[in-house]
């Protein structure tokens, strides 16, 4: 299609003309209440740009006209299935006073646009005809603020013209007036601002239950796999007996943990805190892992029920996530955990010997220690994983002040 005519058959070149000379309907309601206001031959006409202003601006202070003229804006200025960038904006009432003096100032804008496009498509039809018949020596050409008399074959040109120059007005004050609606009923710098924190914090929240998912499910499935394992290995009904148990108990808790987390992913809602698993939960972790064949001594110190809620949830992953890599990597060892509630400080520190050449799969930088350090810096905390004294040693210091 050669470009020039492309504007004649887009959709969006008729909807945005009909936005446009819609707000020439405040006009005709002043010039029928006020003598003299519609003959646009006489200097009273020019007080019908001016005269209806205030009235806009008070209009503007009503919260729900900010929601009409945005959804106006988006179904006419913006219609469906238009290609090109789209609109920045919700329809929304206003909010603030900036939002009112925003959309006081569209008013203004989209009227004296309105008002110019209505008047020109009005007049330039008209003025096409009578420059043809001019041509044709049909007598003088009659328009507000001009008058010629019959005139040259020229006037036919002319005459053909002015349908062109109205439709290039119209597609040009149609864009301005797009333009003007982004920045007039699109959100504020303040506003754009405050979406983006919301959105920076539910990817931070999608981010924290990604990290619970693979802690609880991987953990869930460590503990299945060795347990498996191990029943077939020793052969014994009663060993056997103890292993479907315990897969069943740990699979139980990570499909609670899946069911909680996805719950809120489909609300895209912080999820309740009641559900999840804290300190005081630790005895289930190391059931499990002692089924798994571990030798897990743990060490208590403090009352676990003090520690403030979300650091005890992340100090139960923390200890999830050390003793499934313990169990994973390293098999059944000596495990010791010590847990420690002091005054200021959760401290947590599990150790299991280095399992010879196994050593370096421990010591690898898998996104569970990775998680583990962010837990722990997300508290304003810090963690440290490594050998430490022929041991494989996770240690976490949370502050309680949180």
């Amino acid at each position: 299609m050669i470009v020039p005519l492309r504007p004649v058959i887009r959709a969006v070149t008729y909807t945005r003309w009909l936005h446009l000379v819609m707000a020439a309907v405040v006009a005709t309601v002043f010039a029928f209440v006020t003598p003299g206001l519609g003959n646009v031959n006489s200097p009273a006409g020019a007080w019908l740009l001016v005269l209806p202003l205030p009235f806009l601006a008070v209009a503007a202070m009503v919260p729900g006209v900010r929601l009409s003229e945005g959804m106006q804006a988006q179904l006419l200025l913006f219609p469906a299935g238009r290609k090109g960038p789209q609109p920045h904006f919700t329809p929304a009432r206003s909010a603030s006073w900036t939002d009112r003096r925003r959309t006081a100032m569209w008013l203004m804008v989209r009227y004296e646009a309105g008002v110019a496009t209505a008047f020109l498509s009005v007049h330039a039809p008209t003025l096409a005809v009578k420059l043809v018949s001019s041509a044709a020596g049909d007598g003088v050409v009659r328009m507000p603020l001009w008058t010629a008399g019959p005139g040259h074959w020229s006037y036919a040109v002319l005459g053909l013209l002015v349908p062109v120059l109205l439709l290039a007005f119209v597609v040009l004050a149609g864009e301005l007036q797009a333009r003007a609606a982004r920045a007039l009923l699109g959100p504020s710098a303040a506003e754009r601002l405050a979406a983006l924190e919301e959105r920076t914090e539910r990817l931070l929240e999608h981010n924290r239950l990604a990290r619970e998912l693979h802690d609880s499910v991987g953990h869930a499935l460590t503990v299945a796999v060795v347990q498996a394992g191990a029943a077939r290995a020793a052969g014994s009904p009663a060993f056997t007996e103890q292993a479907l148990a315990a897969i069943e108990e740990t699979g139980r808790h990570a499909l609670e943990d899946l069911e909680r987390v996805l719950a809120v992913l489909r609300e895209d809602a912080p999820g309740p805190a009641a559900g999840r698993p804290a300190l005081t939960d630790i005895e289930r972790l190391l059931t499990a892992a002692r089924g798994s064949g571990a030798e897990v001594t743990a060490d208590v110190t403090g009352a676990l029920e003090t520690v403030p809620g979300p650091v005890s949830r992340e100090g139960y992953r923390i200890a999830q996530e050390a003793l499934t890599n313990v169990v994973r990597h390293a098999g059944p060892v000596p495990v010791s955990l010590r847990i420690a509630v002091r005054a200021d400080v959760l401290e947590l520190d599990i150790r299991n010997p280095l399992p010879g050449s196994a050593g370096s799969a421990v010591s690898g930088g898998g996104s569970g220690l990775r998680g583990i350090r962010e837990r722990a810096a997300l508290l304003g905390g810090h963690a440290e994983t490594g050998a430490h004294e022929g041991t494989w040693r996770v240690r976490a210091v949370l502050p309680l002040g949180v």
